[in-house]
């Protein structure tokens, strides 16, 4: 990321990608690996059920929110920078046989609109990786917990330094260029009052994503060369070299990609 790149214009510009013709024709409306199977996983880790209230952090496309209200029953209300991404979310959620569970709307992970002990649990799923102040978005998922509330995160992991690929603008906000070490997402959540982190790693689900994108690339490049879609002017070099420089990286197990979990203390009685 550029020097001159500031906090708000990052995360402008991952919204805007997010929301972007092309986000979706690679991705779908599950953005991050593993999909709704990893989204059960994380619901199945935190105990999720009825009754209980839960935030969506960079809630996206709404898929996740939708799925955990559906599936478990319980109160989820989804909030994105994007303003696009939740007016179409929140289009998606009305048609739910859950919509009486699912709220969305606009917000920022580091300055969340809501009271302090408002929710049972904050998910996150590969998103915390771009978020530019990691550590204040850990101290307002924990804020906003109410006493024993869980945190989840599903997040790209590294191990050592990346290649060239995966450091500039577009690995950014394609949730690569600033993954973490897993210790030190855990060490983010312990410093803002998390206790009991636990891991569970999970780089099968990030090397299935990357090949499927490997695949779709090549097609919606044809596409765009025949005129059948816009995509204003997208560098599909650049695309290409950034998912082959991804590849490799989790092949290396230099890239990979983790459950964490952790909950807010019960005070003693």
């Amino acid at each position: 990321m550029s020097p001159e790149t500031t906090a708000g214009e990052l995360k402008s510009c991952c919204a805007t990608l997010y929301e972007s013709d092309l986000a979706r024709m690679l991705l779908g409306d599950s953005f991050h690996p593993g999909g709704l199977r990893l989204t059960r996983r994380l619901g199945e880790n935190l105990g999720l059920r009825p009754g209980m209230r839960v935030l969506d952090v960079a809630s996206g496309k709404g898929e996740s929110a939708i799925f955990l209200a559906e599936t478990f029953g319980c109160e989820v209300v989804g909030i994105d920078f994007g303003p696009e991404n939740v007016r179409q979310s929140s289009v998606r959620a009305a048609q739910s046989p859950a919509a009486s569970l699912i709220r969305i709307c606009q917000g920022d992970a580091e300055k969340i609109d809501f009271p302090a002990l408002s929710f049972d649990a904050v998910i996150c799923e590969c998103a915390f990786c771009t978020f530019p102040d990691k550590a204040q978005a850990a101290a307002e998922f924990v804020r906003v917990l109410k006493p024993g509330g869980q945190v989840g995160l599903s997040d790209l992991t590294r191990a050592a330094t990346l290649p060239p690929e995966l450091t500039g603008l577009l690995a950014w906000v394609a949730c690569i260029a600033d993954a973490r070490p897993v210790a030190e997402y855990a060490g983010y959540l312990e410093s803002a009052g998390l206790v009991n982190v636990a891991m569970e790693p999970h780089d099968e689900a990030l090397a299935e994503m990357v090949r499927d994108i490997q695949g779709k690339l090549l097609g919606v490049e044809i596409m765009s060369k025949l005129k059948k879609i816009d995509l204003g002017g997208v560098d599909f070099t650049q695309a290409k070299s950034m998912a082959r420089a991804a590849s490799d990286a989790v092949r290396a197990r230099t890239l990979g990609y983790a459950i964490l979990t952790g909950r807010t203390p019960v005070p003693a009685a």
